[in-house]
């Protein structure tokens, strides 16, 4: 059963409904995809959790404003990198607009994939996509496992109040 919504602006303003947020910390992730043509996109997301164990399910939040929401939510298969500390440049590159996010990037590609997969993430996750929900300005991207790399281990790179933190 689903609760109705309100319109947020009757609630609070937009503006401090994102200051709020800005004080949950979150795990920084790229994630990456190849279209049809086998043109590689990605994007810095830190609104990636896990759904379910049985079957393993993930979801990644794609804002629709994104320029890789398309691709993402139309390719058959995608993978979430968890960054670490080392990875602050790579975060503010696919973070940013207009950019050639890929160029100068050391990505590998997934075994027996063309999917762009960071060497040294702390782990990697290859998902097949399940499910696109619409969630207000999002869409939830459901992703089936489908593969997991892990053990690079140090310190995670995290996004709380606007910026880029590592644990000490």
């Amino acid at each position: 059963m689903r609760t109705p919504v309100q319109d947020a602006t009757t609630l609070t303003d937009p503006g401090r409904f994102r200051d709020a947020m800005a004080l949950l910390p979150a795990a920084l992730t790229v994630v990456t995809t190849v279209d049809g043509l086998g043109r590689r996109w990605g994007f810095t997301a830190s609104s990636v959790t896990s759904v379910s164990l049985g079957p393993p399910l993930l979801m990644v939040g794609v804002g629709r404003t994104s320029s890789c929401h398309e691709a993402l939510v139309n390719a058959p298969e995608f993978v979430v990198n968890v960054l670490g500390g080392q990875h602050r440049d790579l975060a503010a590159k696919f973070a940013a607009h207009g950019v050639d996010r890929f160029a100068g990037e050391e990505f590998a590609h997934w075994p027996g994939t063309g999917l762009p997969v960071l060497p040294d993430a702390h782990a990697a996750y290859r998902c097949l996509r399940h499910e696109v929900v619409p969630a207000g300005d999002h869409d939830l991207l459901l992703g089936a496992l489908a593969g997991v790399r892990a053990g690079h281990p140090g310190s995670p790179l995290l996004w709380y109040r606007r910026t880029f933190h590592t644990l000490p």
